[in-house]
């Protein structure tokens, strides 16, 4: 009973001396790894830089941990008093411009919203009305003359045409042919104001296009000025760009150390845990334990020392027996 008790008490001890070192290299694996990353990520941090050129100048801030937490950029003095001047510009001429247009334009606009009040069928009877009124006194001095002259040659009251068996009336011959004219030239002019009836409407949308476009054009001026400011503000920004970029790039080389460093360091925080979790004694002592030859031996040791106590003997049997176990243990 005491050898298999002092071979479990043995393994037992082994195997906790095993256990405290496989607890000690985990803690410390972990503690390395935990290292090799916070290297790595100091590697790959983002580390912008400040860049100087002939339009401007960049910068960049960090807080307490390194982070960045602002950015700017700076125009060199002669691009900024140049982009004041032409926002200068497109403050004061460039809106006093466009305010004139914009007057001009809804002149225009409501011009053409006067042409298009009128349909065309009522521009087109418009404009028939006064085109017969330009030509009425023309008409009536005509139709003056041929009575007159009638009247001089005693044939004012001369009517032919009339027939009995058809039904049809006497006429003057000269003022009939007066009134066939006039009536050609009424349908004519009715023919010309259904065209101009229809060119009055696309007169009045030219117009509302034109008010529009001259409103819009006025702009121009103003667009212009602040374009150029724009552009004189975009070169002093490629300072910022260009020190955006180059902090990209070191970010990427710095990743790619970073990671070289996170395997490096697991690496060899793996190979640390390996030699960190093997225990001499433990691994003697568990050894120990399982041994089938050092078991025996306490056995018949023990056994023996028993079987003396029992019977009180000292005697040279007893001496042989202890020998004999003794040399049980290392044989």
């Amino acid at each position: 009973m005491w050898g298999s008790l002092i071979s479990g008490g043995l393994g037992l001890l082994g195997g906790i001396m095993g256990g405290n070192s496989a607890a000690d290299a985990a803690s410390s694996q972990a503690a390395g790894q935990a290292e090799a990353a916070r290297i790595a990520a100091d590697a790959q941090r983002f580390r912008p830089v400040g860049v100087t050129t002939a339009f401007g100048s960049s910068q960049f801030g960090t807080d307490a941990q390194g982070n960045v937490n602002e950015a700017g950029y700076t125009l060199s003095p002669e691009l900024a008093a140049q982009r004041d001047a032409f926002l200068a510009q497109a403050g004061g001429s460039g809106m006093d411009w466009a305010a004139q247009a914009g007057q001009a334009g809804q002149g225009l606009f409501n011009l053409g919203q006067g042409y298009l009040a009128q349909s065309p069928e009522a521009a087109a009877q418009q404009w028939l009305q006064s085109q017969q009124a330009a030509l009425a006194p023309g008409q009536e001095q005509q139709l003056a003359g041929i009575r007159n002259q009638q009247l001089q040659q005693g044939r004012s009251g001369l009517a032919v045409g009339a027939t009995d068996a058809g039904g049809m009336g006497a006429s003057n011959p000269e003022l009939q042919a007066y009134y066939n004219s006039l009536a050609q030239t009424n349908l004519g002019l009715q023919g010309q104001a259904q065209e101009q009836g229809r060119l009055q409407t696309q007169f009045g949308q030219g117009l509302l296009g034109s008010g529009i476009d001259l409103t819009s054009q006025g702009y121009n001026p103003y667009i212009t000025q602040f374009g150029l400011a724009q552009n004189l503000e975009s070169a002093g920004q490629n300072a910022l760009d260009l020190g955006l970029n180059i902090g990209g790039r070191s970010s990427q080389a710095g990743a790619n150390v970073g990671n070289t460093l996170f395997q490096g360091g697991t690496n060899a925080a793996n190979t640390q845990a390996a030699a960190n979790a093997y225990s001499p004694w433990g691994s003697a002592l568990s050894g120990l334990s399982s041994n089938q030859q050092f078991t025996s031996g306490l056995q018949n040791y023990f056994g023996n020392q028993s079987t003396a106590n029992q019977y009180g003997t000292n005697t040279g049997s007893q001496q042989t027996n202890m020998l004999a176990a003794q040399d049980s243990w290392f044989n």
